[in-house]
This record gives C-alpha cells, structure tokens and sequence, in this order.
C-alpha cells in the first residue's frame, strides 16, 4: 500500500528547461516517493501545493546535482502552473488516468464520438492530464478517421468552452483567417492596419508558424511584441481599434494551443482539426465576422478547386452552427505571395506595401486590398463592391502605415534589431526558358532548413516569378542562414530539387479562378 499523500513532501527545484507546453517533473532514483509510489519513467503523476495541483510527465535521473533524493524538479512551465517556490514543499502521487483516454481508444477503433466525449477529451488535454504520446493518439485517430460535420462542431466548441473569452459588445467585430500553405502569404498585418483605420474593430490573434517557415505572429514579432496576456490585448485593441498579438499567452481555446505543440513536429494538419483549431481560436478572441482565404494550387495545401468547394462548405456550416458570420475567398496559391519567405524578409514585404515602396511585391499589395476591401464591406455603411476603393484609399494616403505604427507602439516596439543571416546561397537557373512552376513546399522546406521562423533572419529572397523568362545564371532565389550547419541542410535540399521549374512558355500553367 502507498504511504499517505503528506508523507510524500519534496523540496520543488525549478529546472531550467523548456518543454513547449508539456509538464515534466524530475525525481532522483533513491526518491523516497519514488520507492514508495513505486513510480516509473514517463508516468503521469499529480503533484500538490497550497496553491494547488498539476499533472506532470515524471522523468528519473540518477545525478544528484540536477535534483537529488529530497527534491523535485519541475519544467519552466510546470514551475509556472504550480506558481511554485524554489525549495518550498509540494506533494506528489500517482495520477489518475485520464477517463476520456476510453473515447480516444474509440475513436481509434472508427467509432463516431459524441459532443460531451469531445468535451471530455479537450479539458483533460487542458488539464494536462494526456501526455504527449496520448494526445498523439487522439490526433492521428481524428485524422485518418475523418470527423464528420458535426463532430467537427462539437470538437470547436469543446476548445471555445475550456478557455477564456473576450466580449467586445460591438455588433461587428472582424478578423481575417488563411488556412496557410502559402509562403510569403503574409497579408494579415496590411489587412488589418487598414481595416483598423477605416474604424472597424478588427483583434487579430495569430498563431506561431506550426509547418511553415513564418506565422503572422513570427513576423510581426520583428516588428512589435506580440507575447501579450489577456488584459494587455483589450487595452490595445480599444486604443487602437486592433492588435496583431500571438494568442498562445492569451489562453484563448488553449487546448489548440496544446494540440499545435504535437501537430508541428509530426507535420499533422487535417482539415476537421484545422477548422475547429481556427474556428474556436476566432470565437474565443470575440469574433463576429471572419473572412477566410482558401489558397489552391499543385503545391498548396488545397490542391483542386472541388477539394476547396469542400473546405468552404465545412467551414461555412460549423461557423453557422457557432453563429459566426463567415465569408470565405478562394485564391490563386500557385507560388509565394511576396518576396521574401521567413520573419524578417516578410517584415520587409510588409512594410514596403504600407510605404507604398515603388518596389513593394504588387501582388502582396493587390491581394491585401481585395481582401480587406471584402472585410470593408461587412461594414453596413459600406455597399457592396466599394470595398477595395476605399481599402486602396486608405492605404495609398498613409493611414494603414500610421494605424500600424500606433498598434506596434500599443503593443510594445521590438527592441531586438534582428538581420538577415549571415550566410547565403545564390540559386541559379540551369537553364534558359520561362518559370512554369514554384513548388511552395519546397521553397518553405528550404527557408525552414536554413533556420526560419527560429532565426528570423533566415529564410529565401525570391527573385523571380510565374512567367518570367530567365538566362542560364540568372539568380532566382537568395537563401538566407545563420549558422553553416542550417546553411548546409538548406544546400543539401537544393540539391535534391531548386523547386523552380524552368520550360517553354507554353507549359505555363492557367491561373485558377479565385471568388
């Protein structure tokens, strides 16, 4: 039999160590409560304080001078979530398995789960009560065995209903939302600079990058802070009229928050999955208007017109059953929006678009304006098809720029001077013709390989496009690195494929009709 609960008291030692997440508490191997709870590597276990009670991955190390017999050491964010004191007294014990871990092995057998498994299943994740290998299971499960609609339903309002929320009690409140796959894609800070400045409330939230060599979170943290608690973001927002913060520190559907830790190192992203991650993350920041860009071409992740028709009909029936107003825009993802593939190149776009640099990506520009000319048009006093005038006005005077000045100042100006890598590869066109394709993944592969969104001054300059016709020698993208290690994975890619191709004009592929 174990010895009671108070029996059990360690010594708390912080451990300096990052786990994304995750609670992992240290014992020594001659732990008393190890040889009494008869605990083993890689169990779950509860540990207790006065402030409280946590779940933790339990980890066994035989060197003392990282925790000896006496103590207990805790992860960065397990320290945090107990609100620990160094070398106060916690208690610990064997945890109880997770109950939903039942309707996970369900659901793994193809079984269709109900709204309250679902329910059951996102505040254990929260509670930190499923281990990373158990919420891989729950992942890869709802993947290859496709949610239908309304599990899809109830698994977004299982992840709005364990978080916070913020209410801005205005009848419209806007975001904007792609479903990624697009370098370079990185329209939301131009988007929403200028919807904030024609007045309409516009928080946007946004994650860090899971697959992709940049997230608007990544980019605009060249820019301004975006690491912003709950109170701070409301503060911006009503000052400003928006934000572009990161919605991992605002707890908001913090299960998604969770889920995206496992997601990014198994390259997971299935479509039931992604629309209650983006759907819950947009209700819970207040949401009552969402746009939402579908990219399609041969390397986006949605490959074909009907796939996209498909996307949108799921996603229009989970906003309507959330009450969201939803309008989705299906756009030309053939190849990179603007230039530069990584944070600081990115940041670079961006601002030449709000500067109205005569050198700025036009179709960076262009496709800014049509999307926030649509969010322009949610506004009643707007009517129809007016949108993109009055989004080109307002970026053309210099109101977007003075809009986006007055949310990085809100939010706290980047105080790090970052600069591009230090290293850099010059990729050459092995032949003469026309460019005819640009494989987006593995253009993104390669600004990932040489260190981005890590190193924000890693990633790929592209210098030509769709169309173009180019000399043996030309140069066609300028890779970007830090350190000769990522400059060499970045190499070795290359030399696997340059992800251009280079042919008769006549292989040039048709643009997809976008709406």
């Amino acid at each position: 039999m174990s010895k009671p609960l108070k029996d059990l008291a360690l010594r708390v030692r912080r451990i300096a160590i990052d786990t994304d997440r995750e609670n992992v508490a240290f014992m020594h191997r001659d732990c008393s409560a190890y040889r009494a709870e008869g605990f083993r590597a890689l169990s779950k276990i509860e540990i207790q304080n006065g402030h409280g009670k946590i779940m933790a991955v339990l980890n066994i190390v035989d060197d003392a001078r990282l925790v000896g017999p006496g103590e207990l050491g805790l992860s960065k964010p397990a320290f945090a979530q107990l609100q620990a004191t160094a070398g106060a007294a916690v208690h610990v014990r064997h945890a109880e398995p997770a109950a939903s871990m039942d309707a996970v092995r369900r659901k793994i057998a193809g079984e269709r789960l109900a709204p309250q498994d679902y329910l059951d299943i996102i505040r254990d994740i929260t509670a930190q009560r499923f281990s990373k290998t158990e919420i891989s299971a729950f992942l890869v499960a709802t993947g290859q065995n496709d949610l239908d609609r309304d599990e899809v339903v109830a698994l977004t309002r299982a992840m709005i209903q364990t978080g916070q929320h913020l209410d801005w009690r205005e009848p419209l409140v806007a975001d904007k939302h792609c479903i990624g796959g697009i370098p370079g894609n990185r329209t939301s800070i131009i988007v929403v600079a200028t919807v904030a400045a024609h007045g309409i409330l516009i928080p946007k939230t946004s994650s860090r990058a899971i697959t992709s060599p940049a997230g608007t979170a990544d980019t605009m943290e060249v820019l301004a802070k975006v690491a912003l608690p709950m109170q701070r973001i409301e503060r911006v927002v009503r000052k400003t009229r928006g934000c572009l913060a990161w919605g991992g520190t605002a707890e908001l559907a913090p299960a998604d928050d969770i889920l995206i830790t496992v997601e990014r190192p198994l390259g997971l992203d299935a479509q039931g999955q992604m629309v209650a991650s983006i759907l819950s993350k947009k209700v819970a920041a207040g949401a009552t208007h969402l746009l939402l860009d579908i990219p399609v071409g041969p390397s986006a992740k949605v490959r074909s017109m009907r796939e996209a028709q498909r996307l949108r009909k799921l996603f229009e029936y989970v906003a309507l059953q959330l009450g969201m107003n939803l309008q989705v825009m299906i756009t030309d993802g053939r190849q990179p929006v603007g230039r530069g593939i990584g944070p600081l190149l990115e940041a670079r776009d961006v601002m030449q678009v709000l500067q109205n640099d005569p050198h700025a990506p036009v179709e960076l520009r262009q496709k800014s304006l049509r999307l926030a000319g649509r969010i322009l048009e949610f506004d009643p006093d707007v009517r129809g098809g007016a949108g993109f005038e009055i989004a080109r006005d307002i970026l053309d005077s210099g109101r977007a720029l003075t809009k986006l000045n007055e949310i990085i100042a809100a939010q706290g100006k980047q105080t790090e001077h970052f600069s591009l890598g230090r290293l850099r590869i010059d990729v050459k066109a092995k032949r003469a013709g026309w460019i005819t394709a640009i494989d987006n993944l593995q253009l993104a592969r390669i600004a990932r390989l040489a260190g981005a969104p890590m190193a924000k001054g890693a990633g790929v300059d592209l210098f030509h496009r769709l169309g173009d016709r180019v000399k043996i020698g030309d140069v066609l993208y300028r890779v970007y690195a830090d350190s000769p290690a990522e400059q060499a994975f970045a190499q070795t890619r290359i030399q696997q494929s340059q992800g251009i191709t280079i042919g008769p004009r006549t292989q040039l592929p048709q643009a997809f009709d976008v709406c």
